[in-house]
């Protein structure tokens, strides 16, 4: 008999710490996970899936648009928000029951409460009891930053924007990351007149910039304002409820509505990590080895609380890793190279693999190619907005190193191609592949 109550005890029921007490309860182990707000994490919950229902339910204002190209009458067609955020709502809860019901189904004690490490191997749960586990694994995620400024508190972040009343005439929004982008474009095709600002000269740093720039170009061909080195030096509120952002000499902005977008912090404080001395960083990140190990023996932690990459699919492939090591004798690490990532905004854009810039600064020789083109489908609904693929090539070796690609469903396209990628094909290996005629994903094998 163990001496502890649970072989493994997680805190936090997002992505990663799900599957990890999925797979050690597969493997036999005593589980429990705690979890404070909702089962399921920021990317089920108020992230990623209800985000890309938005996305799918701001598309049709210009499909409706493109309709009538093709044949279609769609006079008199109206929009509804709280239709679709209460229908997205409705699926996120059905999502959440489903989270809820593979931890039952694999025999894992949930606690619907906050935990804290009380000391070595020991949980203090909310309720004032106690229990003890022989690991303990953070999965606690991140949450949006909150700029320290003047009138901070009148604006929302992502947690807040599904629960919307009502979709506000103007909206600022403040950052330059996939989430501002993002969130950009769902509000404007939604009819918000959408003022898009950040600190900063660029937007979507790490992805090429070729493509951040066709993607910058749209969005303001669309009617989004987007403003760089924009200082925001504080919002203020009027007396009929508006707000002011105050962009110091870049102009006061008039809307209805802020939201900061400006990146994530590791959501670690108050867990009792630094009383047990976890080695974190500054912003309250998490430091592990290649084996998801903190410093301190016994104790684990997966996913955005760490610091490595923040995508979903990464925590989960982390949870699993950690699962089988402790519980079913494989021991892997995960290859963090050549992750296929995307933006869905409005066009959407894809990349995986080295940037032209990153390989430059690699590679003695480099070859790239470029396919600039109009989609099948905005040639005929009249539209001039052009996709762009651009693929990076070592000149010695003909391996491809990046691809990276703008326009109507790249994250799609891009999945497979990506496999190629992290496989090491050559361009010679790409053009050998027939086209898939008529797509837009064929222009990946045509490239000159």
């Amino acid at each position: 008999m163990s001496e502890f109550d649970f072989d493994l005890f997680v805190i936090g029921a997002g992505s990663g710490g799900v599957r990890a007490a999925r797979i050690a309860a597969a493997h036999g182990a005593r589980v429990a996970v705690a979890e404070e707000y909702r089962v399921g994490g920021t990317c089920v919950i108020r992230g990623c899936v209800p985000k890309k229902l938005l996305v799918y339910g701001s598309h049709f204002a210009e499909d409706m648009e493109d309709a009538r190209r093709f044949g279609w009458d769609t006079m008199g067609a109206t929009f509804d928000w709280p239709t679709l955020r209460d229908n997205v709502a409705a699926e996120v809860d059905r999502l959440e029951g489903l989270y809820g019901q593979t931890l039952d189904n694999n025999k894992v004690t949930l606690f619907h409460q906050r935990a804290t490490i009380a000391g070595p191997n020991r949980i203090a749960l909310a309720d004032g009891s106690e229990v003890t586990a022989e690991h303990i694994l953070i999965a606690t995620g991140a949450r949006p930053i909150v700029p320290d400024l003047p009138g901070a508190e009148l604006a929302i972040t992502s947690n807040e924007v599904f629960h919307l009343e009502k979709l506000p005439k103007r909206a600022v929004i403040a950052g330059a990351g996939y989430i501002a982008n993002e969130f950009a474009g769902i509000f404007h095709e939604l009819g918000v007149a959408v003022t898009l600002v950040t600190r900063g000269d660029r937007m979507l740093r790490g992805y090429d910039s070729e493509i951040v720039d066709r993607l910058v170009a749209i969005s303001m061909a669309k009617g989004i304002d987007i403003r760089f080195n924009f200082p925001f030096l504080g919002i203020t509120q009027q007396d009929d409820g508006s707000l002011i952002v105050d962009g110091a000499e870049k102009g006061m902005v008039e809307t209805d509505l802020v939201m900061f977008a400006v990146g994530r912090v590791p959501n670690s404080a108050g867990l009792g990590l630094e009383a047990l001395g976890v080695d974190m960083g500054d912003d309250g990140t998490v430091f592990v080895d290649t084996h998801n190990r903190t410093n301190v023996p016994g104790v684990y932690a997966v996913g955005d609380v760490t610091n490595r990459v923040q995508l979903t699919p990464v925590a989960i492939r982390e949870g699993h890793a950690l699962a089988d090591m402790l519980f079913g004798g494989v021991t892997r690490t995960l290859d963090y190279a050549s992750i296929p990532t995307a933006v869905f905004a409005n066009p959407p854009l894809a990349g995986v693999g080295l940037t032209e810039a990153e390989a430059r600064d690699i590679h003695a020789n480099i070859a790239v190619y470029r396919s600039d083109f109009r989609a099948m489908k905005n040639v005929l609904a009249g539209r001039d907005e052009r996709a762009l693929y651009k693929m990076v090539v070592d000149g010695d070796t003909d391996r491809v190193l990046g691809l990276h690609i703008i326009g109507p469903d790249s994250g799609e396209i891009l999945q497979a191609a990506a496999i190629a990628v992290k496989a090491g094909l050559t361009k010679a290996q790409f053009d050998d592949t027939v086209a898939l005629h008529p797509s837009m994903a064929e222009e990946l094998v045509l490239m000159k």
